[in-house]
């Protein structure tokens, strides 16, 4: 059984290697045994998954997958944290032969640049600043992935579990769900944390599902494109009516009520109150667009 790593650990750990945590990278290190079983439970990983984890640190997250799943990919963007991974998880009991560790920007991962095995699932503490690009990016670079539970500012878990017609449904909560299904699967308070953040973090799950119907003969990540300009485009003026907020991605308000019509989508809606369906009939709707985006 591996052992997990506790507040004294976690401290001692940082003094050998010299490690001060940096708001830059967004290094909040969890130090609480029972929260990284929490985590893992929460996870709920068949015997034979294959993890991606972002942002392992010092490992306690890393420690308590290991036995969980057939293999473990650790992305570390700080190199003096990934070089020291290996031998954490050795010192504690875990088998390195399960262990991959890519010294890496998690927002460019790619399938070739992570190799064998596949990764099926994403578990991860991933830091604030960056955690909804680098959800989207790997379920966009990686199409083996098919759940994943992911600890995020509590108040961008809200944004992502958002349903149409919430006021914190929006961009991240559209994207996500053109990939998967999500809810929330738990609250984890600022003082399992090392150094403790001024936020609460809350837990988001997904499960992978089909995207919304593509248009015959048009690949799936242009079509996806061309949906998420169009989101963004609705979401960059809430107040606005989706007439007025297309006109400049339709060329004009006239086209986008034309559009709009054409997707069976009232004009005078408003994007929080579409799902990501209703999106991508308007970005059928109108296939000549040129205008596409992340």
């Amino acid at each position: 059984m591996t052992e997990l790593l506790g507040p004294a650990q976690i401290r001692e750990l940082a003094g050998r290697l010299a490690v001060a945590p940096t708001k830059r990278l967004g290094q909040n290190f969890v130090h609480d045994p029972n929260t990284v079983r929490r985590i893992v439970s929460a996870a709920d990983l068949p015997a034979d998954s294959v993890v991606l984890e972002v942002g392992p640190g010092l490992g306690s997250l890393t420690l308590g997958l290991l036995d969980q799943v057939r293999h473990l990919h650790a992305v570390e963007i700080d190199p003096v944290l990934a070089g020291a991974l290996p031998p954490t998880v050795a010192g504690c009991g875990g088998d390195l032969a399960r262990l991959t560790v890519h010294t890496a920007d998690a927002l460019r991962i790619t399938a070739a640049g992570l190799g064998g095995p596949e990764p099926t699932a994403l578990v991860a503490n991933l830091p604030y600043n960056v955690a909804v690009p680098v959800v989207l990016h790997l379920l966009a670079e990686l199409p083996s992935l098919r759940q994943g539970l992911v600890m995020v500012q509590k108040e961008v878990a809200d944004r992502l579990v958002a349903g149409p017609g919430s006021r914190t449904y929006g961009v991240p909560s559209v994207k996500l769900a053109w990939y998967a299904a999500a809810r929330t699967a738990g609250r984890v308070p600022p003082s399992v944390f090392w150094p403790v953040p001024n936020v609460d973090s809350g837990l988001v799950a997904f499960t992978r599902r089909e995207p919304p119907a593509v248009p015959a003969g048009q690949p799936v990540d242009r079509f996806r494109r061309q949906v998420f300009a169009v989101v963004d485009a609705a979401f960059a003026q809430r107040r606005k009516t989706l007439r007025a907020a297309l006109a400049g991605w339709a060329g004009g308000a006239d086209r986008a009520a034309a559009v709009l019509a054409t997707a069976g989508v009232d004009p005078g809606a408003r994007g929080e109150a579409l799902t990501v369906a209703q999106f991508a009939a308007i970005a059928a709707a109108a296939p000549l667009a040129e205008t596409v985006a992340e």
